[in-house]
């Protein structure tokens, strides 16, 4: 067993944030970073937007952003949260700033702002395309600084320990007192007891399969707190991105930024018909819910597999200033944008719902704290304002920092048995695990997307069943392996996305059944 006072598993955007203040807080204590690939494998590393902060006072206010993100959120946003966040976020940036990150500047040297779907003004905070990258960058920087933290890359948290794992342990709350883990280099499986653990593991897209989300996101830290009985709630808000890069041979995964609509291109079906005027006045800038809608409905009218997006008449130097990634990616798949529209697809990008959590960042566990997209905060609401996730992660990073400053999370003296995997053997049979994952995503793609019904949603409820009993058996039968447990939990995260799909009455932001608009 391994002790420490704080567990944190995740190494993105919250994890890393949380982990350097709370280690220079109290350079006598022990932090522990758990993360199941390379230290730098994250969905923050993924965000090409960037971060939305009020800088511009003259033309900008908190007023608007506020407006803005309420109504992203369809009227389901927390409003004392969403004040609360966007008034932290000048100062969360101001740290970001100091701890070494570079964002793009103008010409007269002020951060350059930019826009995107559903903003008013312009107050995006980013580094060129790769936002999220040089974030990452700057946060591993300053982990690497402080000694007090270990990260532990490739290593997988299997489960929580709580309550029930414990023998004769009497109490009326639920308490959290670490987790099991799982070393992928040796196989061998171990616990660390924590004074507090923090989950900050990131999405749950490759739950879909087309995600804009890298392959770690498989809604891990979700399904750990589901099974340890922590309220999950809004899982039926699904984010979908509009514009992912459409790849004929395989799953869509490329993001073509939301800053791309914001900087000028037009999305258009293969005749050429820029569709989005006809669904929203703000057309290209409407929401992502209305976009990726709006798509789903041009391509259930033509059969076509993909629309395009058109930066043809678009200032091409200043693209490839804004954009070199985008640019030099679409160049790969011999896309030049100077001349061809760009084939793209809605996939699967982020989560609104999750673990619920307060205003610190609290579960409904003790001792058992949870930051990013594996939350619920409430600031989402029914739709995810562009360029929020990366401002509701430092804001809740610093505010479940706050409360392990003035309050001291002990966990009781007892004693966790070890993981027992007596009478398990190590799967022989890969190809169960592969056959059931490409059958879950294809269930969940067809039967739980963009637009629902019942009656999709009751079928994917019987056939989520049958590959939940196979997985099951072989689970307990089975010796560790981190493909088997992703598949686990992407079941329990399909699970409550479908149950709490069909408890939803009425259409709201990214979610829409159509069963509901004929209500």
């Amino acid at each position: 067993m391994v002790t420490t006072d704080y567990l944190v598993i995740g190494s993105g955007i919250a994890g890393l944030t949380f982990s350097v203040k709370i280690a220079e807080k109290f350079p006598e204590r022990k932090v522990i970073i758990v993360t199941k690939a390379n230290e730098d494998e994250s969905n923050t590393k993924y965000a090409q937007g960037g971060v939305a902060v009020v800088l511009d006072k003259e033309k900008d206010s908190f007023k608007k952003h506020i407006k803005d993100t309420l109504i992203a959120g369809d009227g389901l946003c927390k409003e004392d949260v969403v004040k609360l966040v966007i008034k932290e976020g000048p100062k969360r940036l101001k740290e970001l700033l100091l701890w070494g990150a570079n964002f793009d500047t103008n010409a007269s040297g002020n951060l350059d702002l930019g826009k995107e779907g559903g903003h008013s003004e312009y107050r995006v905070v980013h580094h060129k395309d790769i936002t999220g990258y040089e974030i990452e960058r700057a946060l591993l920087k300053r982990v690497h600084q402080l000694p007090n933290i270990t990260i532990l890359p490739h290593h997988f948290a299997i489960d929580l320990v709580t309550n029930h794992h414990i023998d004769n342990y009497k109490s009326e709350t639920l308490s959290c007192f670490g987790a099991y883990i799982f070393n992928q280099n040796t196989g061998d499986i171990f616990t660390i007891k924590a004074n507090s653990t923090m989950l900050a593991s990131g999405g749950i897209g490759c739950v879909y399969g087309h995600t804009t989300n890298p392959v770690i996101a498989t809604g891990d830290g979700i399904a750990m707190a589901y099974r340890a009985k922590a309220r999950i709630k809004d899982m039926e808000f699904v984010q979908f991105h509009p514009t992912a890069l459409y790849e004929e041979k395989g799953e869509s995964s490329f993001l073509i930024s939301e800053a791309v609509r914001g900087f000028g291109a037009y999305l258009r079906n293969k005749k050429g018909h820029r569709f989005m005027p006809d669904y929203d006045k703000r057309a290209e800038l409407a929401s992502r819910d209305i976009v990726s809608q709006s798509i789903d409905s041009e391509l259930k009218k033509s059969g076509d597999p993909h629309v395009y997006l058109d930066c043809t008449h678009l200032d091409i130097e200043a693209f490839k200033n804004h954009f070199p990634n985008i640019y030099k990616k679409c160049l790969e798949h011999h896309i030049n944008i100077e001349k061809d529209w760009i084939p793209v697809i809605p996939a699967s990008h982020y989560l609104c719902g999750g673990i619920k959590v307060n205003k610190k960042g609290k579960t409904t566990i003790d001792n058992l704290f949870a930051c990013g997209e594996c939350s619920r905060t409430g600031l989402h609401g029914a739709n995810r304002l562009a360029s929020n996730s990366l401002l509701e992660a430092l804001v809740y990073a610093h505010n479940i920092f706050k409360y392990h400053s003035k309050h001291d999370c002990k966990s009781p003296d007892v004693a966790i048995p070890d993981w027992n995997d007596e009478g398990t053997t190590i799967p022989e049979e890969h190809i169960l695990i592969q056959h059931n994952l490409k059958q879950l995503q294809a269930l969940m793609r067809n039967y739980v997307g963009i637009v629902r019904s019942n009656k999709r949603l009751k079928r994917a409820i019987k056939h989520l069943d049958l590959i939940y009993n196979e997985v099951e058996d072989l689970y307990k039968e089975s010796k560790i392996t981190s493909s088997l447990c992703e598949l686990r939990n992407m079941i329990n995260v399909s699970h409550l996305i479908i149950r709490q799909s069909l408890d939803r009455k009425g259409n709201k932001g990214g979610y829409y059944n159509i069963d509901n608009a004929k209500k």
